[in-house]
């Protein structure tokens, strides 16, 4: 056995599954329990739950796809798929401004 490969606890790993389940099943409780609160208008509701949305994506990312504790090379794949993506989002921000004057929907 080389000196890369490690031995993971399947119990410990179970355990963490199961804890990352859990709190995928409260997030996905307190965005139900958000989008019922009275007195509190949508954009502030629908703000709320992004937020959790957000918080979520980070566990599971972080634990289940390993995120957290893989090495450099997953952190530049994934800031290069960001760098691309914020890049391709501006470009199509800058040519939806180059139609002429009332021929676009905005």
């Amino acid at each position: 056995m080389s000196d890369s490969e490690h031995h993971v606890d399947l119990s410990s790993y179970i355990r963490r599954c199961a804890w990352v389940f859990a709190a995928v099943i409260c997030a996905i409780g307190l965005m139900i329990f958000a989008s019922y609160l009275p007195n509190i208008g949508w954009p502030v509701k629908v703000a709320m739950i992004l937020a959790i949305a957000i918080c979520n994506a980070f566990v599971v990312a972080g634990f289940l796809m390993h995120l957290l504790t893989e090495k450099k090379m997953i952190y530049t794949v994934l800031s290069f798929t960001v760098f691309f993506f914020a890049g391709l989002m501006g470009l199509t921000l800058w040519a939806m401004s180059d139609f002429p004057f009332g021929t676009a929907v905005h």
